[in-house]
């Protein structure tokens, strides 16, 4: 272990592989919020960040400091609940937190510009008890977690297709005319939304023909494997020759989605509304950002939860 700029560092490559991704979990639940470390690796660790993002949710920074060939280094810094955020950040942030705040009766609407130490002020509540609370509505996702390393691979396909892909299908429309729409009226001012509108398309053709990949190609044949393992018996092998050929394939176009969606973020700042931002403008950056969100807990649970489980059906059956 190594220190740089008082930030230890993790050297992934001195691990035995099974334990590089459980043993960089341990090292970030352990952080406070604000606290970090620097990940040293070989490649590039996205798949880690697909992962952690799925697992723990977006309470994290993550931030390049090395990108290859040979090194690759990655600052991972767990965020603070609450530190220079308002109210009302926090709950266009997450949604869920409103909840919290009702509970405790704190106005996140017209009273939304306060800060939560503000407002713990002024009603007399418990900062530290309020924030536990916000924190655990982050903490819900991991126990989610823990049901879908359950699942058998024939329910998660089924669950991917029937919550994922059918809300991408339905998001798709809306959202190219949302952003359509404000790049047209606001894309003199904001030449940005432009480009969103670019790389938005792009995302969204390439989701158009890779769903249908799954469903109709990768899934079935890992409900096949699935079925035999459940009836003891042996399978040949698919026409496409190992099932780690179409993985592969579904992780490249995985990878190629999230850059996109990437560039988006980066355009728009993190979902930053202008000043003069309309109704339009906002709810095409708050769809936006639930479509990242959605997309990565998809490519979550495909990359790090599916695929691991149908490569080890593959050699259990396969005659």
């Amino acid at each position: 272990m190594e220190t740089t700029q008082n930030q230890e560092v993790l050297d992934v490559t001195a691990i035995e592989p099974r334990f590089k991704h459980p043993t960089i979990f341990q090292w970030f639940d352990k952080l406070q919020g604000g606290e970090g470390f620097i990940i040293h690796n070989d490649h590039d660790p996205k798949p880690l960040y697909y992962q952690l993002l799925g697992e723990r949710g977006n309470i994290f920074k993550w931030e390049y400091l090395e990108q290859g060939p040979e090194v690759w280094e990655v600052r991972i810094t767990k965020n603070t609940a609450v530190e220079g955020e308002t109210v009302g950040e926090l709950v266009a942030k997450d949604y869920r937190k409103a909840q919290v705040f009702k509970k405790f009766g704190i106005d996140f609407c017209c009273g939304g510009k306060k800060s939560v130490a503000q407002v713990c002020q002024e009603k007399g509540i418990s900062q530290e008890e309020l924030e536990k609370e916000l924190l655990e509505t982050d903490e819900k996702d991991t126990k989610r977690q823990a049901e879908y390393e359950n699942w058998s691979p024939s329910f998660l396909a089924d669950y991917i297709v029937n919550m994922h892909h059918t809300y991408v299908r339905e998001a798709i429309p809306a959202l190219y005319e949302y952003t359509t729409k404000i790049a047209r009226v606001h894309g003199e001012r904001h030449p940005e939304l432009v480009e969103i509108v670019k790389h938005f398309t792009n995302v969204a053709n390439e989701l158009d023909s890779h769903m249908p990949k799954e469903e109709r190609v990768l899934f079935p044949y890992i409900k096949q494997l699935d079925e035999a393992k459940q009836n003891g018996t042996k399978i040949a092998p698919a026409a496409f020759g190992s099932i780690r050929n179409p993985i592969n394939m579904m992780e490249m176009e995985h990878e190629n989605a999230g850059g996109e969606l990437e560039k988006i973020r980066e355009l728009s700042n993190n979902f930053t509304l202008p000043a003069d931002a309309c109704a339009t403008y906002t709810v095409a950056f708050k769809k936006l950002q639930e479509f990242e969100d959605d997309l990565f807990r998809h490519i979550h649970l495909e990359n790090n939860v599916l695929f691991p489980k149908a490569l080890e059906l593959e050699k259990e059956v396969l005659s």
